[in-house]
């Protein structure tokens, strides 16, 4: 995917989020939507997401870096191998991206948030 995601301005960027806390989650509907974003839906583990992926086709994935059943960076390589419908990757964590050396810069993801610094501001920066 390439350029700007809002590819028709009559119709809402979509995003898939996954993280397994429901307040997070939550949360970051809250933004997501009030960025304009349409939620078309919510996991909370890692095994899910590229099903997810490939039935949904979303335009932005918000994804947890420390999943129960495996890391957000072994979910993007899943998704690396998905021909190119991965939409764009955003990593989250609670953690700083410097706990993770170059794993985000290794990855398929487009960047990286703090959960705690999760804004408007942050997710259309990256998505530009």
């Amino acid at each position: 995917m390439s350029g700007s995601i809002c590819h028709d301005p009559l119709v809402s960027p979509t995003a898939l989020i996954v993280d397994d806390h429901p307040s997070f989650r939550a949360s970051a509907r809250a933004v997501l939507e009030a960025e304009g974003f349409d939620v078309v839906g919510e996991l909370e583990d890692g095994a899910s997401v590229l099903a997810a992926v490939l039935a949904l086709d979303p335009d932005v994935v918000l994804l947890d870096v420390q999943l129960p059943d495996m890391s957000g960076f072994d979910v993007c390589a899943e998704l690396e191998g998905c021909g190119g419908r991965t939409g764009r990757v955003i990593l989250v964590s609670s953690r700083e991206q410097s706990d993770y050396g170059e794993l985000v810069e290794a990855s398929c993801a487009c960047g990286f948030v703090p959960k705690g610094e999760l804004s408007g501001e942050s997710i259309t920066s990256l998505l530009a």
